[in-house]
């Protein structure tokens, strides 16, 4: 259930009052008895993160997340230099059928 500020037209009383969203807004002031309080529109409360499923890292600010992913990413003059070699040497030459069966005649 939400909560509600009202304020009177007559004498400028402000309150809260805890009701149900289909509740229809009170007009009597609390204060001065007239019946002039109306609604006011406010922005609501804000979100709140209850549970195990919520962390504090989740919403890092966007340097923090740069950093983190400049700090998790290998070095460009490593990465090439053992990818060039494991390429060359894992890489038997094979020959087709085609070219064994020719030899073989």
């Amino acid at each position: 259930m939400p909560t509600y500020d009202y304020r009177c037209n007559a004498c400028d009383h402000e309150w809260e009052e805890f009701q149900p969203m289909g509740s229809k807004a009170i007009r009597l002031c609390p204060g001065c008895g007239a019946r002039k309080a109306e609604r006011q529109i406010g922005a609501g409360a804000g979100i709140i993160f209850k549970g195990s499923g919520f962390y504090q890292t989740d919403y890092r600010s966007d340097s923090y997340q740069r950093d983190a992913k400049a700090d998790t990413k290998p070095k460009p003059a490593d990465s090439k230099d053992s990818s060039a070699s494991d390429k060359s040497e894992s890489k038997p030459k094979s020959t087709s059928k085609k070219t064994a069966a020719k030899k073989n005649d």
